[in-house]
């Protein structure tokens, strides 16, 4: 049985993403649908997310449920009751998990205090991913992160405490007035956490932020090419060495502990996205909701609070498939893609894929392409090749 868009209802969404949208701060560099804490009406808030979630679940009904990922702002943010009764919902409307789900929750060091953790623990989280960004105070006050070096090893140790043993650190490279040294040390002190899962990424000056206004003014010390480049060679070999596979362009894990929810992202599969701001993507139909908090709450009293709804065509869907699935390190496949699209791979994207693999940027094997090792230095060039090739 198929829906009018021709996609199986049997193909039903795994994966949810939920969006807190409240900070303590808000980061130098941050263009996320964020709003700093203070005065939000945060119950009004998560009382608006269960709407939305009640909604959701009625109109396009889930499957069983392998992985959430909360996201932000900081969801730690919350206090242990709202923690509470946000996990409770979470827990109502989507009740049917995997035995093996991956429950996520980014978090910022400092805001997780023993109880905050415990809350979470008993309300299903089982991973925790941490933005610590850089292991230099002096690098975390320039980006305007509140937290220090000690507030890093202080909440991996609450975490540990109460029994949440897969974590993961964000770090950040490209920083300005940080050094490849700088990034080496990062790197070490990270590697030493022992952590089964690493994201690194690199900075990108977006519009709407204070990096952006000091760049316009020529007041951004940002390393230079050469030296961005080198801190990410550093940064692979050193992930390599240490026994941490590369299975995303910015991503490291342990075999086994991959983020399984960034993966529905990369694989071109369907998910919820609820929340102020947040995306979603269910049988090629994507939406993006509301972004500013009251607004949301406004709109969700009224139905489903969306800015806006379209579906997505077959071509479209194809080249996304192309672009986030080269983004992992194993590549993309024809049988992935025959089983999306009823179709073979070649007889759609043969020409990018022979100039992709000429220039020595692809790798193939059997049926499979993925990135070299020189194109994941030009990961953006090789998927510009599959942007408006059919639509």
């Amino acid at each position: 049985m198929t829906n009018d868009s021709g996609i199986p209802d049997s193909r039903l969404p795994e994966a949810v993403y939920i969006h807190i949208p409240f900070c303590t701060n808000k980061c130098f560099y941050c263009d996320f649908n964020s709003y700093v804490l203070k005065d939000q009406p945060v119950m009004d808030y998560l009382r608006a997310l269960e709407r939305e979630m009640e909604l959701t679940v009625q109109e396009r009904p889930p499957g069983v449920i392998r992985s959430i990922f909360v996201g932000g702002g900081t969801p730690t943010v919350l206090k242990p009751d709202e923690m509470e009764y946000f996990l409770k919902i979470v827990r109502t409307h989507f009740p049917n998990w995997a035995e093996d789900i991956e429950f996520s929750m980014e978090a910022n060091p400092g805001t997780t205090d023993p109880d905050k953790l415990a809350v979470m623990k008993a309300g299903g989280v089982n991973r925790v991913s941490f933005g610590v960004q850089a292991f230099q105070n002096e690098l975390l006050s320039g980006i305007g992160r509140i937290h220090g070096v000690d507030d890093v090893y202080r909440s991996l140790d609450n975490a540990r405490a109460a029994g949440l043993t897969n974590l993961s650190i964000d770090l950040m490279f490209g920083l300005p007035n940080q050094t490849v040294d700088m990034l080496g040390e990062s790197i070490r002190r990270a590697l030493d956490l022992g952590l089964p899962h690493y994201s690194i990424y690199s900075l990108k000056v977006e519009e709407n932020t204070l990096f952006h206004s000091l760049y316009n003014k020529n007041q951004l010390p940002l390393p230079s090419e050469e030296d961005e480049l080198a801190m990410y060679l550093l940064l692979m070999s050193s992930m390599e060495e240490a026994g941490y596979g590369q299975y995303e362009i910015s991503n490291f894990a342990k075999p086994g502990m991959e983020s399984r929810h960034n993966i529905t992202y990369w694989r071109n599969q369907d998910y919820y996205g609820l929340g102020a701001g947040a995306h979603g993507y269910v049988q090629r139909m994507r939406h993006m909701n509301i972004k500013g908090v009251s607004p949301y709450i406004e709109a969700a009293k009224n139905g489903l609070p969306r800015l806006n709804a379209y579906p997505v065509s077959r071509e479209e869907a194809m080249e996304d498939f192309m672009m986030v699935g080269l983004r992992m390190r194993d590549g993309i496949t024809d049988a992935d893609f025959r089983k999306q699209f009823d179709q073979p791979l070649e007889e759609v994207f043969g020409g990018p894929l022979g100039k992709m693999l000429n220039a020595g940027l692809l790798e193939r094997e059997g049926g499979s392409y993925r990135l070299s090792r020189q194109g994941l230095l030009f990961g953006n060039d090789v998927f510009g090749e599959f942007v408006g090739v059919l639509t």
